[in-house]
C-alpha cells in the first residue's frame, strides 16, 4: 500500500511537471469546447487551476473543499466541459455554467451563494486576508487573477474606428435556439436600449461605438454580456441566453424582469409571464397560464370556476386571446376550473390589461397574447408531467439544420381529484338548503343533485403542434395548430317502478356537455432590413358547444313496438373564425419606431335551441367581416415615451367604420420613478350574451352584433399610474376609469295563444341592450430577487350596469367585486422551493327570489310567479383561502433541472366560499341551496424531461 502511495505521489508529480512544460509552449484556447491530452494526479484545485492557465476559463470554488478531492485520471481527445462533467459526476461535485462562461464548482447547491459573492470578496482591499485566500476566482494567485479575467468596461479612446453604427441580431435560448420575444438588449452605460419583438430580432441605432458591452435580460434566464468588435458589430448578432436556476436566482440579479410574473415599467398595465417558473406557484393540480395571471392586481381571483380572466370590471368574453396569432374562443376545460393552455407548449405571454395597442382589435377589456414553442433546433428532447388529474407528455426535435418540431398532448383521467372536482362542479349534492326568507342568488349550471345511479364518464384534452423553418437570418415560416375539448357526461339511469315495468324499458336523464376550440396558423416572419420586420399570418380557428339536458324514455307498446321519446332542450353553438393579418416594424432610430398594417376576418356563427328532440325554436345564422388597418407611432424624447395609435375597421354587417384612436405615454422622473398613463377607443362585434335565469341557471353563447338587437359594444379606457423601481423592488399604483355601450343580455319568455287548455306555447326572444362603467384603483409592491420573492396586491373597484329593462338605476354587475386582497410568497433553498398564497375577496352581487303567489286562471288553472329582490341587491358571503406548494427540484451534475416533484395544498383551512345558490319551489315556498367551491383538496405532481 505504501509504494501504490508513492507512485500516485511520483505520476502526480511528474504530470504536473510535464502539463506546465506542454503549457509554456501552447497557444491558449478560449473556450470549453478545447481538447484535453493529459494525465492529472494532484488535488481538484490544482485541476482547475491548470485550466484556467492554458484555457482562460473563469473557475469560482472554495479551495479548502477542492484541497479534500484528489483526481488521478488520464484525458485524452476530451473537451475541457466533458472533462469538468466528469470529475463532479465521479466526486459527488455540482457545477454551473453561466452566461459569460463562468463556472462555480461546489459541493452543493447551497454552496452557490456564497460562492457567487466571492469574486466581490477576493477583489476587496478591506477584506480579512483568510476570507481572500479561501476562495479561488479564476487561478491562484486569486486577486490577480480575478482581476485579469473579470469584464473590462468599454474603452471609447482614439482606437473606436466606427461610431454611432446600428446594430441588429437575435436573442435565443442558448441550450435550444428558441428565440426569446421581449428580451431586453442594453448598450451598458447608456439609456439605448431595445426589445426583441415576436421572433427575438432587435435593432439598436446610433450605438456609440463597436466596442461596447450589451447586456440582454429575460425573465427565467441568466443576463448576458455580449462586448462588441469590428467583425461582430458588422454582422447579425446571435445572443444566446442560458436559463436561470433557482439556486442561481438566490443572489443573482438578472435585471428588471426575473420574477414569474414581471411588469413593464415603461409600458401601461402591461404584465409578462415565465411559463418555464409556473411550477413554483401553488395549483390545484396543473401549471396554469390563465389563473398565475388571477394572482395579479386588477384580475379576479375569487371565480374558481372560470380560468378565463375579469379584468377590470370585463367580463371573458371581453378579452381577446390569441395563440400564435390565432384566437381562441374557449379558453378553459372542466367547467373552467383549468386553463386550456399547456405550460409544456408554450414560451411566452404577455397581457395588456387595458389601453393596449392600436396592433390589438375587437375586444373591450383585454388582450392576452400567447407565444407558443418552436421546438428545439440543437437536440431531441422529450419529457412530460403526472398529478392527480392528468397526464401530459410533449416532444421536440431538430429536423435537420434548419427546421424544428414539436408536439404535446395532455389529458385528464378519471383519478380521484377529477372526480372530486367534476362532481362539485357538475352534480353539487353537499349543498346547505334552507327555506328562502329573503336570500339567495342566480342558478347554476344544470344538474341539480344526482339522487340516483350517477355513472359519470368525462374527460377533457388538449393537442398542440408546431413546425419551424428557419432557411437563414432573415426569414422565419412556421405552421402552429391546437385543438381542446371537453366531455363533460353526469347522465344517470333512473329506477323503473314495478307498475311500469312491463311497458317502460328504461328511464334516463341526459347530460351531456361538450365543448372545445380548433385553430391553426402559419406565419411568415421576415427581416427585410436591419430597420423594416415583418410578420404575416393566415389563421383559422372554430368554436364548439354542445348541451343535452333531456330525459330519454325507452317504452314498448301494446304492439310491441318499441320507441325511444326524448324531452328536454338541446342547445348548439358553432363560430368558426377565418383571418389574415400583416404586422409590420420600422425602426426610424433608438427614439422612433412605425407600426403599421393590415387586417381581415370572416366570422360564421350559428346558435341552435330546440326542444323535445323535433322543435327547433331558435335557429340563428350569422355571418360578419371586418377588414381595416392600424397606424403606431413609438416615440421617445428623452425622458418622455409616447405612443399614439390609430385603429380604423370596417363591418360589412352595419357598413359602418369604426375609428379608434389610442394613446399612452410615460415619463422618467429618474432612474427610479415613472408616470404613465393611456386612453383609447375600443369596439367589439362578436359577443358572449348571456341568458339569464332564476332558477335553470344562467348560459351564454356566441353571437355577431347586428347594429339592432345587439349592438356594437364600445369601451372608452383612461388610466393613470406611477411605479418605483429598484434592482429588488417595485412599488406601482393604477387608477382606471372606463365606459361601456353596447352591453347585452338575452331571455327567452314564453307566450301562450289560445285556451289554457288547447292553446300553444311559444317562445319570444328578448335581447335587453344597456351600458356600464368600470372604475378602481390598484397596488403592488413585489420583491423580485433574493431567497424570498413574492408580491401583495390590492384592488378597489367597481363595475356597475344599467338596463332600461331593469329600470333606471345603475346595478353592480354580476361579477363586481369591490375589494380583492392576494398575497403571494414564495422562498428559495437549493433545490426547494416553499409558497403560499393567500387570496381575499368580497362577495358578488346575486338576484334572489324572495317568495311567489299563486293565483286563479279565468277559465281554470293557476299560475305561479316569483316575487325577486331588485337586480343584483344581495351579496354573497366574502371569498378566501390560502394554498401551499412544496417543490423539489431534480437537478443534473451541471445544475440544469430536469424535472421536479411537487406537492400542493388547495383551501388549507377548508374555507366554505360560495359559488352560487339554486332554488326550487315547494308550494309557495322558495328553496335556496348554497353549492359551494372546493374545499380542502390536496394533490402530487412529478415532472420529467430527458435534458
Amino acid at each position: 500500500m505504501k509504494h501504490f502511495y508513492f507512485l500516485l505521489l511520483l505520476c502526480g508529480f511528474l504530470g504536473i511537471q510535464s502539463a506546465r512544460a506542454q503549457s509554456a509552449g501552447e497557444k491558449a484556447v478560449l473556450n470549453d469546447t478545447a481538447k484535453v491530452d493529459r494525465f492529472f494526479s494532484s488535488s481538484l484545485d490544482a485541476v482547475l487551476d491548470y485550466f484556467t492557465a492554458n484555457y482562460k476559463i473563469r473557475f469560482v470554488f472554495d479551495r479548502q473543499q477542492m484541497q479534500d478531492i484528489n483526481i488521478a485520471d488520464r484525458y485524452k481527445d476530451e473537451t475541457v466541459k466533458d472533462v469538468i462533467k466528469f470529475i463532479c459526476k465521479r466526486n459527488g461535485l455540482y457545477y454551473a455554467r453561466q452566461a459569460d462562461g463562468t463556472y462555480f464548482i461546489m459541493k452543493s447547491l447551497e454552496d452557490l451563494p456564497r460562492l457567487k459573492r466571492a469574486p466581490a470578496l477576493a477583489l476587496r482591499n478591506v477584506a480579512a486576508e483568510e476570507d481572500r485566500s479561501r476562495y479561488a476566482v479564476g487561478a491562484s494567485p486569486a486577486l490577480k487573477t480575478a482581476a485579469a479575467l473579470l469584464p473590462k468596461p468599454a474603452v471609447l479612446g482614439p482606437l473606436a474606428v466606427r461610431r454611432d453604427l446600428a446594430v441588429s441580431g437575435r436573442v435565443t435560448d442558448q441550450l435550444t435556439g428558441e428565440s426569446l420575444p421581449a428580451a431586453t438588449v442594453k448598450v451598458m452605460g447608456t439609456s439605448i436600449l431595445a426589445l426583441c419583438n415576436a421572433d427575438g430580432y432587435f435593432t439598436l441605432s446610433k450605438v456609440p461605438a463597436d466596442t461596447v458591452i450589451l447586456l440582454i435580460s429575460f425573465a427565467g434566464y441568466q443576463t448576458a454580456q455580449e462586448r462588441l468588435t469590428a467583425a461582430s458589430s458588422s454582422a447579425s448578432l446571435v445572443i444566446g441566453l442560458l436559463p436561470a436556476y433557482n439556486a442561481l436566482n438566490e443572489v443573482e440579479i438578472a435585471g428588471k424582469r426575473n420574477g414569474i410574473i414581471n411588469t413593464d415599467p415603461r409600458k401601461v398595465s402591461v404584465i409578462q409571464l415565465s411559463p418555464a417558473k409556473l411550477a413554483e406557484l401553488p395549483s390545484m393540480g396543473e401549471r396554469d397560464i390563465l389563473r398565475a395571471f388571477q394572482l395579479m392586481p386588477g384580475i379576479g381571483a375569487s371565480n374558481e370556476s372560470s380560468s378565463g380572466a375579469y379584468v377590470r370590471g370585463g367580463t371573458p368574453d371581453q378579452n381577446l386571446v390569441l395563440f400564435d396569432g390565432f384566437t381562441v374562443y374557449q379558453v378553459d376545460h372542466l367547467y373552467g376550473f383549468f386553463s386550456a393552455f399547456n405550460a409544456n407548449a408554450v414560451k411566452d405571454v404577455q397581457m395588456y390589461k387595458g389601453g393596449f395597442s392600436s396592433r390589438f382589435g375587437g375586444r373591450l377589456s383585454s388582450v392576452t397574447d400567447i407565444s407558443g414553442k418552436e421546438g428545439n433546433k440543437k437536440d431531441i428532447n422529450f419529457g412530460g408531467d403526472l398529478s392527480l388529474l392528468s397526464l401530459n407528455l410533449y416532444g421536440e426535435t431538430p429536423l435537420g439544420s434548419k427546421s424544428s418540431a414539436l408536439f404535446s398532448i395532455r389529458r385528464s383521467y378519471q383519478g380521484i381529484l377529477y372526480d372530486k372536482i367534476f362532481g362539485k362542479l357538475s352534480n353539487p349534492s353537499a349543498a346547505t338548503t334552507t327555506p328562502q326568507g329573503g336570500a339567495g342568488g342566480f342558478g347554476g349550471r344544470g344538474g341539480g343533485a344526482a339522487d340516483n345511479q350517477t355513472q359519470i364518464s368525462s374527460w377533457f384534452y388538449d393537442l398542440n403542434g408546431k413546425y419551424t423553418f428557419t432557411p437563414n437570418d432573415r426569414n422565419i415560416f412556421s405552421i402552429s395548430y391546437y385543438s381542446g375539448s371537453d366531455d363533460l357526461d353526469n347522465s344517470r339511469d333512473l329506477g323503473i317502478p314495478g307498475s311500469l315495468a312491463t311497458t317502460l324499458n328504461s328511464s334516463s336523464i341526459v347530460d351531456l356537455t361538450k365543448y372545445g376550440n380548433l385553430g391553426s396558423s402559419a406565419k411568415w416572419s421576415s427581416r427585410w432590413s436591419n430597420k423594416l420586420y415583418s410578420n404575416t399570418l393566415v389563421s383559422y380557428s372554430s368554436y364548439f358547444s354542445d348541451r343535452n339536458r333531456s330525459t330519454s324514455n325507452s317504452v314498448t307498446d301494446s304492439a310491441d313496438v318499441t320507441s325511444t321519446v326524448a324531452n328536454g332542450t338541446f342547445e348548439n353553438n358553432d363560430l368558426k373564425d377565418f383571418s389574415a393579418k400583416s404586422d409590420w416594424e420600422y425602426t426610424m432610430s433608438n427614439k422612433a419606431k412605425l407600426l403599421f398594417g393590415g387586417f381581415a376576418s370572416l366570422q360564421d356563427i350559428k346558435y341552435v335551441y330546440a326542444q323535445n328532440d323535433t322543435s327547433t325554436l331558435i335557429d340563428q345564422h350569422n355571418r360578419g367581416t371586418t377588414l381595416g388597418g392600424y397606424g403606431e407611432l413609438e416615440l421617445t424624447a428623452g425622458k418622455l415615451l409616447v405612443q399614439p395609435g390609430l385603429r380604423l375597421t370596417h363591418y360589412n354587417v352595419t357598413g359602418k367604420a369604426y375609428l379608434e384612436p389610442r394613446f399612452s405615454a410615460s415619463y422618467a422622473l429618474s432612474d427610479r420613478w415613472m408616470l404613465k398613463g393611456a386612453t383609447g377607443r375600443f369596439y367589439q362585434f362578436a359577443n358572449r350574451v348571456i341568458r339569464e335565469d332564476i332558477l335553470a341557471g344562467s348560459k351564454d353563447f356566441w353571437v355577431l352584433a347586428d347594429g339592432k338587437n345587439i349592438p356594437v359594444g364600445s369601451a372608452f379606457h383612461y388610466i393613470a399610474g406611477a411605479s418605483y423601481e429598484t434592482d429588488q423592488f417595485l412599488w406601482s399604483v393604477e387608477g382606471y376609469y372606463k365606459t361601456l355601450t353596447g352591453l347585452t343580455e338575452y331571455s327567452l319568455r314564453q307566450l301562450r295563444t289560445g285556451g289554457f287548455r288547447n292553446g300553444t306555447v311559444t317562445l319570444e326572444e328578448n335581447f335587453y341592450n344597456g351600458r356600464g362603467y368600470a372604475r378602481g384603483v390598484e397596488f403592488l409592491l413585489q420583491k423580485k430577487t433574493g431567497r424570498y420573492t413574492g408580491w401583495i396586491g390590492y384592488t378597489l373597484g367597481q363595475a356597475y350596469n344599467n338596463f332600461s329593462a331593469y329600470g333606471t338605476d345603475y346595478f353592480p354587475a354580476n361579477h363586481d367585486v369591490t375589494q380583492e386582497f392576494k398575497s403571494i410568497n414564495m422562498y428559495h433553498y437549493g433545490r426547494w422551493t416553499v409558497s403560499a398564497t393567500w387570496i381575499y375577496a368580497t362577495g358578488k352581487p346575486y338576484t334572489a327570489p324572495i317568495g311567489s303567489f299563486t293565483i286563479d286562471r279565468p277559465g281554470g288553472g293557476t299560475i305561479t310567479s316569483l316575487t325577486i329582490t331588485g337586480k343584483n341587491t344581495e351579496r354573497l358571503p366574502a371569498y378566501h383561502r390560502l394554498d401551499a406548494a412544496l417543490t423539489y427540484d431534480l437537478v443534473k451534475v451541471n445544475t440544469s433541472k430536469i424535472g421536479s416533484i411537487g406537492f400542493s395544498l388547495f383551501n388549507i383551512y377548508n374555507r366554505v366560499n360560495t359559488w352560487y345558490r339554486e332554488y326550487q319551489l315547494q308550494g309557495n315556498q322558495v328553496i335556496s341551496t348554497d353549492v359551494n367551491y372546493m374545499g380542502l383538496t390536496p394533490n402530487l405532481t412529478l415532472t420529467l424531461k430527458w435534458k
